[in-house]
């Protein structure tokens, strides 16, 4: 029979009929299934070629109902190639030619095609990480298989990315002119004076055949403007003085109050990610935060121009430099989470360390793209973006340009005049001394490799050979400290007199935190040791003391100290200057052991006594006692100090004979160095060196903010890039398959934006420049960002910004996802309406944030009342021709500002500054525990607008959280709004509610006329109907004036705006 006799089976011969799969069993997993695939795989290795053969026979006799080209390529390309090709076939199924693509298609079966099981049904398996195949798709692929699944011959796919900028949101802003209603009679002319806003909406209503309806009442529009403009119930005063007629001049109030830039930076902040603790395992407080937060509100409040705003927060120190806010507005980029462990225990130095400052810049690069372009460039770190055209290079490129930037604290108001002159010359001269130091102990060692000869490559060699595993962190640890001139002492006490030949001091090891040999080991000590029943000052002696910089030791490798065989008790080991650790200071040692003879043994070999003595640990199981401990079983504690646990480099006696040869020459070479004239030197430099950082430290600190820099104070494994970090294309994003190296760059999605930048990058050599050449090099590519994402002809960020001040003061966004204008985003509602706002802004020399946001709230549709029509709601349910007003539930600020507002308590004078805590923070050393539950509500320090509050990622307040407060190491672009029995046992039962009932209480009880109308006017912003003021009085005269506050805290009247 001929290989096309049937036109059912074109791919059809017997070579190809293969063991059927079995029904689709749709509990199975997509690796299970693959791994079935792998297994037919086998059984069609010696098909393969023919069947390659065959294709072009089989398709000219196939159903010509399915082209592969135009249907059948782009489904694969788009969906499945990115995990499927020939270099990344996950689960060993490829899809990028036909002999490979065969393993999962039954010829002429769907029903017996893996493939088509995996993408079908109401719950595919298949696009993972992707959107469903839509009917069409999976129709089009059924009747391909069904058709034979013809594969032109040697066509072979590959992982394109998308090139079509086609795209609604990558369109030219197109300023339409509002919509003229037709005219009523038949002579009369076009109605041009409906307001432009209305006249869009309008227009859109009559489209789908949906009747407005009427205006709120004035009490509800005057609740919804305040809240929404300055997020605050409406005064007594604004009560009686808020008329329609004078409806455009409040508006023009609220808008010029400060209360109008403390709401409005609520939305900026949710978006920005902004908290004042990293996140992370050691969530640790950022306590030069809030000046950023401060900005965002004086920003809105002084109406800066957008442009500049979205400027300032990427590259405000390149384009405005010299001004406070081109450095405030980078507290933005620092504003997200921050991995302490990854970055200043680990360090670079390690692959975790290179992990998170890659994730570090990846949540940079995020956060501009989402917030000012809401485009998800971040979706294109492990292969090109699947939806958008957005490569692997465009992403690694912008990862270029955040190569050299890091998160500390910098200044961003500068010192006086004189002292920044000293500030200069005294860093000048560390410089000089910290120099000429480094050349005189360069000089020592150079001289002591010379007097060892060939020890000294023997030396080099030992030190060079590969350890054991150190353990993890175990031994003894002092308490935490400030100040590194403390002094820390332990001391093992023998229990009685004996000999001792030396001493050994092994420093602890802490490989898990990464911080590895010498954690804890003191940069100066010295040893004492005493034979009397008590140690004292006086019957003390000095065996050892460092001072100043040594030479010669490695760290972490254990110290040995002669003390001549004198009978000794006591062990004193005195930290007289702590190394840093991460900021603060300990001491620590793994373990000390004090070696003595004891009496000559015999060995199996030599009957007779040994020749040498043997030497035993009297230390062992020693009574260890300290200034201070941390007791941390079973890693740290005194204990440990004696318990013969500690990382040995050398098992083997023999080895540790030869070390201590080869140190003991090296020791006594260094003595012969060390002449009195040169130790005295260093010891003059060291002293030299202190005494300027300390100068230095004394020198007012000006203003500092959490911000992006490349000059800070090193910190543990934290420290500034001496050059920018090179940046390649990661293989599938993982850190440890670099390829090609990228250049600073972008996405070029908009005419003005360039893929690579055409300016000088920072000189990546070392020593290549100053530190403010570096600082000058990298921002010179954050403004180059800067300037071409607020660029005229950038859609993406006129139409951001407009559809975002739609959504803060509606409601609800134009475009459904603010964040996402891709292919995998929603669209917008009204188009035009869209375009009118964005170009009116980009048109706007201003740039205004607040002319926008009057043109809304002055247009009928803002003033619209929030009662449904049933035939408007069968046909728009969820409102989204905005024929009436959203009803919304305040947010979880807006409630807790009201409560306080309402009850008297609110303190609106306390504008700006360090944030209130309403936590009380336990073990600040390692990981602090913020603990809500040990504040005082009645504090009149928290009494502040909760856009003050210290805002913590990994406790957030529970009252707030269960309110859907937004998560803080997120960038939200909306909140939830959630409905759940918490949050009504949460408002009813919290403990601030309560004391403010109580506050509320003592104002309504201390009003004589009409208490019920005094106390619903503050709290609803209107007076009790009929129905109410019967219950209401009821209540206060049966359960007080507190409870009364209480219950009208938690009515929906009080927690929702219609």
């Amino acid at each position: 029979m001929s290989p096309c006799s049937s036109a059912t089976e074109p791919f059809a011969t017997e070579l190809f009929t293969i063991e059927r799969f079995g029904a689709p069993n749709r509990a199975n997993s997509a690796r299970r299934l693959w791994s079935d695939v792998r297994a037919v795989r086998r059984r069609r290795v010696a098909a393969l070629s023919l069947a390659v053969f065959l294709l072009p026979i089989c398709q000219v006799c196939a159903a010509q109902t399915v082209d592969f080209d135009t249907e059948i390529a782009p489904i694969l390309q788009a969906n499945c190639l990115s995990c499927h090709n020939a270099e990344e076939a996950e689960g060993d199924v490829r899809f990028d030619s036909a002999a490979e693509a065969a393993a999962t298609i039954t010829a002429g079966d769907p029903a017996a095609s893996p493939l088509l099981d995996q993408v079908s049904g109401p719950e595919p398996e298949m696009p993972k990480g992707g959107p469903p195949l839509t009917a069409d798709q999976v129709d089009s692929l059924r009747r391909w298989i069904a058709a034979g699944a013809p594969w032109p011959a040697g066509r072979i796919l590959r992982d394109e990315p998308v090139r079509d900028l086609d795209w609604w949101s990558l369109r030219p802003i197109i300023r339409h002119e509002p919509p003229t209603m037709a005219p009523t009679t038949a002579d009369a002319s076009p109605d041009t004076s409906v307001h432009p806003i209305d006249a869009f909406l309008d227009a859109e209503l009559a489209r789908h055949g949906l009747t407005p309806v009427g205006p709120a009442d004035p009490q509800t529009l005057l609740r919804r403007l305040t809240f929404d403009l300055t997020g605050l119930p409406p005064t007594p005063e604004q009560l009686d003085s808020f008329s329609s007629d004078d409806y455009e001049s409040f508006v023009d109030r609220l808008l010029d109050s400060p209360e109008f830039g403390e709401k409005w930076a609520r939305h900026w902040l949710d978006l920005a990610r902004y908290a004042e603790t990293h996140g992370y395992d050691k969530d640790k407080p950022r306590d030069r935060a809030w000046p950023y937060r401060d900005y965002v509100i004086r920003s809105f409040n002084t109406d800066k121009p957008l442009d500049r705003f979205a400027r300032e927060q990427i590259a405000g120190d390149a384009i405005y430099p010299g001004q406070p806010d081109g450095v405030l507005g980078l507290g933005f980029l620092a504003a997200g989470p921050w991995d302490f462990i990854g970055h200043v225990e680990v360090g670079e130095g390690k692959v975790d360390g290179r992990i998170a400052k890659h994730l570090d810049r990846d949540e940079m690069i995020s956060a501009v793209y989402n917030v000012f372009a809401s485009t998800t460039v971040q979706c294109a770190q492990c292969h090109h973006h699947k939806f958008d055209p957005i490569t692997m290079e465009d992403y690694y490129r912008l990862h270029a340009v955040f190569a050299a930037v890091d998160r500390a604290d910098r200044v961003y108001e500068g010192l006086s005049e004189s002292d920044e002159r000293r500030r200069l010359e005294w860093t000048e001269s560390l410089k000089q001394t910290r120099a000429e130091r480094e050349s005189l102990e360069r000089e020592i060692r150079d001289l002591v490799r010379a007097q060892l000869g060939d020890l000294a490559d023997q030396l080099a060699d030992w030190q060079s050979r590969p350890r054991p595993e150190p353990p993890a962190a175990h031994g003894w640890h002092s308490g935490i400290v400030a100040d590194p001139e403390s002094e820390l002492w332990v001391q093992v006490d023998l229990g009685q007199p004996r000999s001792i030949d030396h001493l050994r001091l092994f420093p602890a090891f802490d490989r898990f935190a990464g911080i590895g040999a010498g954690f804890g080991f003191p940069a100066e000590y010295r040893v004492e040791v005493s034979g009397g029943s008590e140690f004292t000052a006086d019957q003390s002696r000095l065996v050892h003391e460092t001072r100043g910089p040594t030479t010669g030791t490695v760290p972490g490798r254990d110290v040995r100290i002669d003390v001549g065989g004198e009978p000794i008790r006591f062990i004193r080991v005195t930290a007289t200057r702590l190394a840093e650790r991460q900021n603060d200071y300990i001491f620590a040692l793994a373990e000390l052991e004090a070696w003595g003879n004891v009496d000559p043994i015999p060995s199996a070999e030599t009957p007779e006594p040994a020749a040498t003595d043997r030497l035993h640990n009297h230390a062992a199981g020693a009574v260890v006692t300290s200034a201070t401990s941390i007791e941390a079983g079973p890693r740290w504690g005194r204990a440990n100090l004696t318990d013969g646990v500690y990382y040995r480099e050398f098992d083997d006696p023999e080895q540790l004979a030869r070390w201590w040869e080869l140190q003991a020459a090296q020791g006594q070479a260094e003595a012969e160095v060390r002449t009195p004239e040169r130790t005295e030197r260093l010891q003059h430099l060291s002293q030299a060196s202190r005494d300027l950082e300390a100068s230095l430290a004394s020198l007012p600190p000006g203003q500092q903010l959490y911000a992006v820099t490349n000059r800070f104070a090193a910190q543990g494994q934290f420290r500034a890039a001496e050059t920018p970090r090179l940046i390649h294309r990661l293989h599938r994003g993982d850190i440890r398959a670099p390829g090609q190296r990228m250049r600073p760059g972008m996405a070029p999605l908009w005419p003005s934006a360039p893929a690579e930048f055409e300016i000088d990058e920072p000189a990546n050599a070392p020593n290549s420049g100053d530190e403010a050449t570096l600082a000058a090099g990298e921002a010179r590519m954050r403004a180059a960002l800067a300037t071409a994402i607020t660029a005229e002809d950038n859609p993406l960020f006129w139409r951001s910004f407009a559809n975002r001040i739609w959504q803060w003061t509606f409601g609800k966004p134009l475009v459904g996802t603010p964040n996402d204008f891709g292919r995998m985003g929603m669209q917008p509602t009204h188009p035009e309406l869209l375009d009118y706002l964005a170009a009116s802004l980009r048109d706007d020399p201003q740039r205004s944030l607040k002319r926008i946001v009057r043109l809304l709230v002055t247009s009928k549709a803002y003033r619209r009342s929030s009662e449904s029509l049933p035939a408007n709601a069968r046909i728009d349910a969820d409102n989204t021709y905005r024929w009436r007003a959203d009803r919304r539930r305040l947010t979880a600020e807006e409630f807790r500002d009201a409560v306080l507002a309402t009850s008297g308590r609110l303190r609106l004078d306390a504008h700006g500054g360090p944030s209130f805590r309403d936590f009380v923070i336990e073990k600040p050393q390692h990981s602090p525990h913020y603990e809500y539950q040990l504040h005082d509500p009645e504090d009149v320090a928290s009494h502040r607008r909760s856009i003050y509050r210290f805002v913590v990622r990994s406790q957030p307040q529970p009252f707030l959280t269960a309110l859907d407060c937004a998560d803080p190491s997120l960038s939200v672009p909306a909140r939830d709004e959630s409905t759940t029995s918490l949050q009504a046992l949460t408002q009813w039962n919290n403990r601030l509610v309560e004391a403010m009932s109580r506050a509320l209480g003592e104002r309504i009880a201390a009003t004589d006329d009409d208490p019920i109308g005094f106390a619903c006017r503050i709290t609803l912003a209107r007076s009790p109907d009929e129905a109410e003021r019967p219950i209401l009085e009821t209540h206060l005269r049966e359960q007080g004036p507190a409870s009364l506050a209480r219950v009208l805290f938690n009515l929906n009247a009080f927690l929702y705006l219609d």
